[in-house]
């Protein structure tokens, strides 16, 4: 993984590219890592299920914020262009960006045009999505970021690793030494004799920031929603940053997805109880903080809109993956997935981890990339996730969609009603077992007969697989063969008609 000097604030290593099964080898050989995401995962995952069982109307409130995305994405034509309307009529500039490239181009110029050369941020997973510090920092421009895990990752020439505490994969004593060595070099430096109770460590950070907050004068935020209604754009969040953030400076630039929009208030209403509890397991956020436009003498004079897509429309145009657009970020599939909780993070190659990240990231990039068509064979599809998510995301459906469209080797369009996958050339050996397969389950006498081998000849089976094969039994082992089949053990002892 490539490493940036200390000169250049805002700029992280790129991702690692390396498929998921490459990337999440080196990372399981991590104990450290491993215990740091057991421990932090299963405290959130208690926290979250004590926090929703305290709802009698849980499964009504999922299923009404599924209902309202699933609404907004049929009619996000329409929706856009209201919130492009209230916006503008609020004081507000919206820009369109098709693409990350086009994002970054500009917030850049955006920044450019106000003559300064630093800005503060609130934790975007839209700007980690479209590289923005990285932008930013080849114009000059220096972005510092704001939120506590986000500033230690930063400040530790890092990656986020996770959707809610970003630097899950750090301990205490790990943060402490990245303060003491880093802090310096981006501004106010830690406090001699700095230690690693979670309470020094946090003024420490209160400190360093401080005098961010008071000279910035250009500050870039996301928003968890943006209601179309009054163009009202929201961010919840729990350390008081992105207040500060949102109302100090005298230019604010907000990059946000084009999924992250609901019709009404009303609709809104759904999501900030959904939201907390499923995140944070809090009954609300401690800052939930709401904007629309500009106001005279009242927080920034000037508010961009950049509205993103880089994926979005190709994906809702997929029936089945479309429903990962409904994603509120909350992380509740992250605490519950066995793999992310021993792979990490930074295994999955994009600002997006864990179940989500396996089902979204394919679909924002296309599954063309290496990385990208691993993504979806990153789970063991027991469902935790699905269960768990407060937006009724069906993700093991998701995933073994994009299988098959990995093993198709063909992009999704649109025949009718019906999704349909342009099949391509390669993959001959899966279509080739799957033909096997479905030839030997349509003869059952066939079956029967390749049963009874095996079972005969079970002694002499390997422990490996050799060609193919050898890659799946390189990390599991081959299941022995039973000594008969289950068709000849129900003949045997219940006999032909299931009677005793």
């Amino acid at each position: 993984m490539s490493r940036t000097y200390l000169g250049m604030p805002g700029s992280h290593p790129a991702a690692s590219r390396a498929p998921f099964p490459e990337a999440a080898a080196a990372s399981t050989q991590d104990a450290q890592l491993r215990g740091n995401l057991r421990h932090a995962t299963h405290t959130i995952r208690a926290k979250r299920a004590k926090a929703v069982a305290e709802l009698d109307d849980w499964g009504a409130l999922r299923a009404a914020g599924a209902a309202i995305k699933d609404r907004t994405l049929r009619h996000l034509d329409h929706y856009l262009e209201r919130l492009e309307e209230s916006v503008t009529r609020a004081g507000g500039t919206v820009h369109w960006a098709v693409d990350a490239a086009e994002a970054n181009r500009i917030v850049t110029r955006l920044v450019q045009d106000t003559g300064e050369r630093e800005v503060v941020k609130v934790k975007s997973m839209a700007t980690q999505e479209i590289g923005l510090n990285e932008a930013l920092a080849e114009a000059g421009i220096s972005a510092y970021e704001t939120d506590l895990a986000e500033l230690i990752v930063q400040l530790g020439d890092d990656l986020p690793s996770h959707i809610l505490v970003p630097a899950i994969h750090r301990n205490r004593g790990e943060i402490r030494d990245i303060f003491r060595e880093r802090m310096a070099a981006w501004g106010r430096p830690a406090p001699d004799g700095l230690g690693d109770e979670p309470r020094e460590l946090a003024e420490a950070a209160r400190l360093h920031l401080r005098e961010k907050f008071l000279s910035a004068k250009v500050g870039i935020s996301g928003a968890n929603f943006m209601v179309a209604d009054t163009g009202t754009l929201v961010v919840v969040e729990s350390e008081g940053n992105g207040r500060m953030c949102l109302t100090l400076p005298e230019t604010l630039i907000s990059v946000v997805g084009i999924e992250k929009i609901v019709p009404t208030w009303q609709d809104l209403e759904v999501f900030l109880q959904l939201l907390p509890r499923s995140s944070t397991a809090e009954r609300m956020n401690p800052y939930t903080s709401t904007w629309t436009g500009t106001a005279d003498g009242d927080g920034p004079r000037d508010f961009h809109l950049v509205l993103l897509d880089n994926g979005r429309t190709d994906t809702l145009a997929d029936r089945v993956g479309r429903q990962a657009l409904r994603c509120i970020r909350c992380s509740a599939c992250l605490n519950v997935c066995p793999v992310y909780e021993r792979a990490g993070g930074h295994a999955y190659g994009s600002a997006y981890p864990g179940p989500i990240g396996a089902i979204l990231t394919p679909q924002l990039r296309g599954v063309g990339g290496s990385l990208e068509a691993s993504l979806p064979y990153a789970s063991s599809l027991c469902g935790a996730c699905y269960e768990v998510c407060p937006v009724a995301i069906d993700i093991p459906e998701v995933l073994i969609h994009l299988r098959e469209r990995v093993v198709e080797g063909g992009e999704v369009t649109l025949r009718g009603s019906k999704a349909v996958i342009k099949p391509a050339k390669g993959h001959a050996a899966e279509r080739a077992a799957m033909r096997a397969a479905r030839w030997a389950l349509d003869h059952p006498g066939a079956l029967r007969g390749g049963q009874r081998l095996a079972a005969r000849t079970r002694r002499f089976h390997p422990k490996r697989l050799p060609g193919p094969g050898r890659a799946w039994t390189d990390t599991r082992e081959l299941p022995e063969v039973p000594a008969e089949s289950f068709r000849d053990w129900w003949a045997r002892t219940r006999g032909e008609r299931g009677e005793k």
